[in-house]
């Protein structure tokens, strides 16, 4: 193991605001929309297997895994389908959501709960039940979960890390569930190392989460094979690159799959959900999540229904403090998070976090951006080890060739370092997304016409 891994940075961490806030559900009221957005995870987004009018129940599949990639979607609330229909989204495009009213009585589907001893099972049993119940990786990316836990050689894997860093700023959700959870999040880890008979479990926490590690180490206690492993506080110590080379001590390209080295690296929030949907077939239809920033009145660590909008969130957590402007609203940490449009937007299963912020700091940083300094601060934090001034001088000519061949861009994890650290207020992790997008949609259209020639 590792002391730490290359780069990174040292944002104000301002997890006080929400740290001592423990887990508390929230259960929209009746007649409340809830909006279940058909891609919300890496991959081919589901299919609706619903139409409008029609009754559902709380863990009732709505919408059905459409490829090897994809994944179910499953229904937080009973009542009636309002509409299958186009609805903005986190990103801020319109995409295809199924909209239900809720009722309020949340009556659930009457196999859920219903107690699998674990005996009983067998690994094909686990991974079916985890594909059934619409896991994804709750960490952020929404990986399928079904799909990482099925690797082509079981037998090499030698890692299954259950990320518990939780490195972005303000966000604490993860914290409280291992200090409340930790028991449930272990039997998790235990499902998933029955798939990979020669690999050891480590729960990864960062060091400034001490009760979290007190809490883990204690229910780790006496597991022959599960370990927890305290790890310097530093941003961003929860990539799964990051965790795979300080825990295991191998760096690798983004071209191949963590399970390609030997790990499988798992959000203790998704081991919490593959223990529900083994043992008592809980699919995926609520998460923890935390709400906090300068401008919100209450902040508060969640158990939410997906589904649920961010104003309902909000209010919720008492709304915007009196006599405080609410300048920006963010999805998920200030590092990685996406800017809301707007309140009235559904969260769904990889939705971490709600800030309410009374200053806008991009807003800020490009009043004062200048030309690029040439000081090389960008290149001492990168985790990858990649060169972000000369990545952001060939993105900005267009010269993507350069950009992917030469200076290896398609590395970057968008973690965010380099502009946190840029003196000049660069946009530099922007930049970065605008060149991705582009290349691959370029990939994407020149398969598709090699595909169509191909049929003719």
């Amino acid at each position: 193991m590792r002391k730490t891994f290359r780069g990174g940075v040292h944002p104000k961490e301002a997890k006080e605001l929400s740290r001592d806030c423990k887990l508390e559900s929230f259960d929209p009221p009746a007649g409340t929309e809830m909006v279940y957005v058909l891609a919300q995870h890496i991959g081919k987004p589901a299919k609706a297997v619903v139409k409008k009018n029609d009754p559902v129940l709380v863990g009732q599949r709505i919408a059905e895994a459409d490829g090897f990639v994809s994944a179910n979607i499953i229904c937080s609330c009973s009542g009636k389908v309002k509409a299958v229909e186009k609805r903005r989204t986190i990103a801020g495009t319109m995409l295809e959501c199924i909209v239900v009213e809720n009722d309020g009585e949340y009556t659930k589907d009457q196999n859920i709960g219903v107690k699998q001893e674990i005996s009983e099972l067998t690994n094909q049993d686990i991974l079916t039940r985890v594909r059934d119940a619409g896991i994804v990786g709750l960490g952020g990316a929404g990986f399928p979960t079904s799909v990482k836990l099925a690797p082509k050689d079981p037998d090499a894997v030698k890692y299954v890390i259950g990320n518990g860093a939780e490195c972005e700023p303000y966000l604490t959700c993860n914290d409280r569930l291992m200090r409340e959870k930790p028991a449930e999040i272990v039997e998790g880890m235990e499902l998933v190392l029955r798939l990979f008979k020669n690999a050891e479990g480590v729960i990864a926490i960062e060091k400034n989460k001490p009760e979290a590690i007190a809490a883990m180490e204690k229910a780790c206690a006496g597991k022959e094979n599960i370990r927890v492993a305290a790890l310097p506080t530093k941003y961003p110590q929860g990539g799964e690159r990051s965790l795979i080379y300080v825990i295991a001590g191998i760096d690798f390209p983004t071209v191949k799959l963590p399970a390609d080295v030997g790990c499988i690296v798992d959000n203790v929030g998704t081991l919490y959900a593959v223990r529900e949907a083994v043992l008592f077939n809980e699919p995926l239809y609520r998460h923890v999540m935390t709400v906090s920033g300068d401008a919100v009145k209450e902040p508060k660590n969640l158990i939410v229904r997906d589904g649920t909008s961010f104003s309902a969130i909000a209010e919720f957590c008492g709304g915007v403090k009196e006599g405080t402007e609410l300048k920006k609203a963010i999805c998920g940490g200030p590092m990685m998070g996406l800017t809301l449009s707007s309140l009235e937007i559904p969260i769904h299963k990889t939705t971490n976090g709600l800030l309410l912020m009374s200053k806008d700091e991009v807003e800020k940083a490009e009043k004062q951006m200048t030309a690029c300094l040439h000081c090389g601060r960008c290149t001492t934090v990168c985790p990858q080890g990649l060169n972000p001034g000369m990545m952001a001088e060939a993105a900005e000519k267009g010269n993507y060739e350069r950009y992917e061949k030469k200076l290896w861009g398609l590395e970057c994890v968008a973690c965010g370092s380099c502009s946190y650290i840029c003196p000049a207020k660069r946009p530099l992790t922007q930049i970065f997304r605008q060149a991705k997008a582009e290349i691959t949609a370029k990939k994407r259209a020149e398969a598709a016409k090699a595909a169509a020639g191909g049929g003719k």
